[in-house]
């Protein structure tokens, strides 16, 4: 088979027209599990390289203990969750609001200070879904972030501008999940 006719994805790259970013923009969409699990993957290579990392949690309260930040704390990740808990249990929509539109206001100025190499802004598409925090504002901080800033993105349906706006973009694809079957998320495994 040659190259010409051969699926894109089984072409040999030419590496030839390879050049070098100082930072990324990633998101991790879609409605699989393993968006957040793979952006606190990411956290460990950017650590062990010496890099600043801060994550934002726009869901999440402080009241979760989860392992990953946990972990995360022990390897001096600042962490800031900013969240109270899953807005479908919420008493206060407009609590909860004001905590999304507080995290991103907080996060804007993370990306902007140049004091970390990563920031993750996990969980922070359902803020923009529900029209909390525009997309537009997201997009402007993202292209006018300090050159060797990169940053991730996650949650379910992020915004088609923010998509634009990003390098890399790969979506999880829900095959099956054990909540299906109505098994609770697992510490350890979940969180």
């Amino acid at each position: 088979m040659s190259t010409e006719s051969a699926p894109q994805s089984e072409r040999p790259y030419d590496t030839s027209q390879l050049r070098s970013a100082p930072s990324l923009v990633m998101v991790n969409t879609g409605d699989g599990k393993g968006k957040s699990t793979a952006a606190f993957g990411t956290i460990l290579r950017a650590v062990s390289q010496n890099w600043s990392v801060a994550v934002v949690q726009f869901l999440k309260s402080g009241d979760w203990n989860t392992g990953e930040e946990k972990v995360c704390r022990e390897l001096g990740v600042q962490w800031f969750s900013a969240g109270d808990g899953f807005t479908w249990d919420s008493d206060d929509l407009d609590e909860s609001r004001a905590k999304a539109v507080a995290a991103w206001e907080f996060s804007a100025q993370l990306i902007a200070s140049r004091d970390y190499r990563l920031v993750v802004l996990d969980e922070i598409s359902y803020a923009i879904t529900w029209n909390w925090i525009k997309a537009a504002e997201v997009v402007t901080a993202l292209e006018s972030r300090p050159e060797r800033v990169s940053v991730i993105l996650t949650g379910r349906d992020i915004a088609k501008e923010v998509i634009e706006a990003a390098d890399t973009v790969t979506e999880m694809v829900k095959i099956k999940h054990a909540f299906d079957r109505q098994i609770r998320a697992k510490k350890g495994l979940d969180y």
